[in-house]
């Protein structure tokens, strides 16, 4: 029974499918036939203005409808592969009648487009049997893979595809150009240009891949991105070797900076745009003790100041409620270049602080040990305040002179006998404007002129002296004496009655 019953359903089974053979084996011919006897009307569409009034139901199927555009651009979108030229909505008043062929040379269709009063009406004659929707878009298909199969082939940049063994089944000009430059030939034989394997691209978009150049030994880069179709994969490379360039120049670059900022002595601190540490020098942890941990952590500027001031590097806040304000401001101020700052510190350093802005939003800061600079400065100043101090003392007149003429240095005595104070004055005092004032409060006297002449001379000098006559001290003699660097003194000494009695005899 078993048997009598898988007989039966085998039958069936049997003539079902030579029933559907026979269905689906007539001919073309024979099943557009029976559609539609004899050639196919025309796809016939009629246009008032840009809206569509009428179309047959295949010529319907044409039109790439959106919600965006109108009846005659969505029939232009369909259309424009297989009959480029048609014209656009503003020109469509314009055109009485116009014949397009079709683009590809073995399609026989026509477009022809004339008006009927003041409706237009477009109709496509494919002079076939088939149905002429149909065969509208065979053709469209058609056009449209003539156009990327060109585009394909004739890219600037290597394009290929890979089955799922690996193997190669197409690739483009570009592909085969580079292989020749690679291995001298074109051969499928030859090993692949790109040697990279498929765990290369796990996770990635893309990869880097080095080809080397049989033609000069040299090697370029680039960028190999992979889309899955299927069993295939298409690959495109790109040449990014002005890339690796630049990226090499500028890690050069970044390492001849770092050279040359670990031998400044100079902390140097440059934050990102961002407002992170982004580079900083030895110096900087040597001026600092901040722990390289820290810095290398590229934190962002309020921490690097909140820790430079909880290592006592930074003055002692008078509030800290307005602690994170001042360095907003500091912050700010440097992204103008305008923060200029000494720090004197409780261990008795001193820091000179400046804020620069650097290109992309970077902001950098320098920190220069200046305690020495500082004490020499104090040291120097204190030495010529004791020096002031001690020629004071002296009851003679002393001022002196530069071997330009300026006057650097005069006594209090000076200052009280000639009413002159040269420290008042915004401009250099002169001897001439010193001559002026001496002539003014003394009588005429040609030793004037021979002291201008002694103080703004070169070469050797001998000191000398000569008597003057002042108008309410009396008679003063002025030594005038050459001295180091060129410069000149020149002494007012008053001249007592009796001594001026004794020189005068003596002569």
């Amino acid at each position: 029974m078993m048997v009598v019953e898988m007989f039966v359903v085998f039958s069936a089974a049997l003539c079902a499918v030579v029933v559907g053979i026979l269905y689906l084996g007539r001919s073309p011919a024979t099943a557009t036939h029976d559609a539609s006897p004899g050639t196919s009307d025309p796809m016939s569409f009629l246009f008032d203005g840009v809206d569509l009034e009428h179309a047959s139901h295949e010529a319907e199927t044409t039109m790439q409808r959106s919600p965006d555009i109108t009846d005659w651009q969505a029939l232009k979108a369909g259309l424009n592969a297989r009959f480029p030229g048609l014209p656009d909505e503003g020109d469509i008043q314009t055109v009485e009648t116009l014949t397009l062929q079709a683009a590809r040379p073995d399609d026989s269709a026509v477009l022809r487009l004339h008006r009927e009063d003041d409706m237009t009406r477009v109709e496509i004659d494919d002079h076939v049997s088939v149905d002429a929707s149909t065969k509208h878009v065979m053709q469209s298909l058609a056009s449209e893979l003539d156009t990327l199969r060109l585009a394909a082939i004739a890219a600037p940049y290597p394009i290929w595809l890979v089955d799922q063994n690996q193997s190669i089944t197409w690739r483009n000009t570009a592909y085969d150009t580079l292989e020749r430059a690679v291995h001298g030939t074109d051969n499928n034989e030859v090993p692949v240009v790109f040697d990279f394997t498929p765990i290369d691209m796990t996770g990635k978009s893309s990869v880097r891949v080095p080809v080397k150049m049989d033609r000069n030994g040299t090697t370029e880069w680039y960028n190999v991105t992979a889309t899955q179709a299927g069993s295939t994969t298409v690959f495109h490379a790109v040449d990014i070797n002005a890339v690796i360039q630049a990226e090499v120049a500028q890690r050069n670059f970044v390492q001849t900076l770092a050279k040359t900022f670990a031998q400044l002595s100079i902390g140097l601190a440059i934050f990102d745009r961002n407002g992170q540490l982004a580079l900083f020098n030895p110096a900087l942890l040597d001026l600092t003790s901040l722990p390289a941990e820290f810095l290398s952590a590229r934190p962002d500027m309020l921490s690097f100041f909140d820790r430079l001031r909880d290592n006592r590097v930074m003055p002692e806040p008078k509030n800290y409620g307005s602690w994170r304000q001042e360095i907003s401001a500091m912050i700010n101020a440097a992204s103008h270049g305008s923060y200029h700052e000494t720090w004197n510190l409780d261990t008795g350093h001193t820091y000179r602080v400046s804020g620069r802005p650097h290109p992309d939003g970077a902001i950098a800061f320098l920190i220069e040990d200046i305690t020495a600079e500082i004490s020499l400065t104090r040291n120097f100043r204190a030495e010529l305040e004791l020096g002031q101090s001690l020629m004071d003392t002296f009851e003679d007149a002393l001022v002196v002179f530069s071997s330009a003429g300026v006057l650097t240095f005069c006594n209090a005595s000076y200052r009280e006998m000639w009413k002159l104070d040269p420290d008042n004055s915004f401009a250099d005092v002169t001897i001439v404007d010193c001559l002026q004032a001496w002539q003014e409060k003394c009588v005429p006297d040609p030793a004037w002129g021979d002291m201008r002449d002694f103080v703004m001379k070169l070469g050797e000098r001998a000191m000398w002296d000569a008597e003057v006559l002042h108008h309410q001290h009396g008679p003063l003699r002025a030594q005038v004496s050459p001295i180091a660097s060129g410069a000149t003194v020149i002494r007012f000494s008053v001249t007592a009655p009796e001594t001026a009695r004794k020189d005068a005899e003596l002569t």
